[in-house]
C-alpha cells in the first residue's frame, strides 16, 4: 500500500501530474509544469502560489527542484 501525505494526496499521483499538466496562464502558459524554470517557481514561493490544485503542484515542484530531486520526474516525461 502506498503512503499518502497529510493532505491525503498520493505522491506518485503528484509526480505524474507534474509531468503531464500544462501551465494554464502567464509567461509559461502551455508548458508542462515539470519544465518550468526554478526562478519562476521561486517567484511564486515569494509572491504566493495560486489557490487549489495548481498551487499545490507548483509548491511541490518548487521543493523538488530546490532539493535536486528532478530525477524523480525524468521517467514520467
Amino acid at each position: 500500500m502506498e503512503e499518502t501525505g497529510s493532505s491525503g494526496i498520493n505522491d506518485s499521483r503528484v509526480l505524474t501530474e507534474l509531468a503531464s499538466t500544462r501551465m494554464p496562464f502567464g509567461k509559461y502558459k502551455g508548458r508542462i509544469l515539470c519544465d518550468l524554470p526554478e526562478p519562476y517557481l521561486a517567484w511564486f514561493a515569494r509572491s504566493g502560489f495560486p489557490p487549489g490544485r495548481l498551487g499545490l503542484l507548483l509548491s511541490a515542484l518548487y521543493e523538488i527542484k530546490l532539493n535536486g530531486l528532478e530525477y524523480l520526474l525524468r521517467p514520467l516525461k
